[in-house]
């Protein structure tokens, strides 16, 4: 379907669920496992600057979780999220295998994709970023 309505309605499904999902995945890093525990986590696993990479990643996973639910700064806020998904695919996932339950990549490299199809196409029209374009 070629319908601009229909594909503004899956781009604002798209962000607000992406949105919602690493807003929840940056929160659980920070709130709900513990940022000391997390920190702990990824230092096993020789991820650098446990605690900082921890609190970075959480306030990434939060605010740009939220830019997307907002539709503002889109294509920018999935490309940092982009290279957080890059980022957990090798320091984390890399030799796991697929399914997540074996620790493997199927999440990231999904939520991966997903930022791209943003980056490509934008927010659409029911976005912060169309309200406030200058633009057509």
């Amino acid at each position: 379907m070629n319908n601009p309505a229909f594909r503004d309605a899956a781009l604002l499904i798209l962000r607000v669920a992406l949105g919602v999902v690493f807003i929840a995945h940056g929160w659980d890093k920070v709130f709900h496992v513990g940022a000391e525990e997390t920190a702990q986590q990824w230092a096993s696993m020789h991820i650098p600057q446990p605690t900082l990479s921890v609190w970075v990643v959480a306030v990434v996973e939060m605010l740009g979780g939220a830019l997307l639910v907002l539709g503002f700064l889109t294509p920018a806020a999935a490309g940092v999220l982009a290279l957080d998904m890059v980022a957990a695919f090798y320091f984390v996932h890399l030799g796991s295998g697929l399914f997540v339950a074996e620790g493997g990549s199927e999440l990231v490299i999904v939520l991966f994709a997903a930022c791209l199809v943003l980056i490509v196409f934008g927010a659409g029209r029911a976005s912060l970023d169309k309200a406030l374009s200058r633009f057509g």
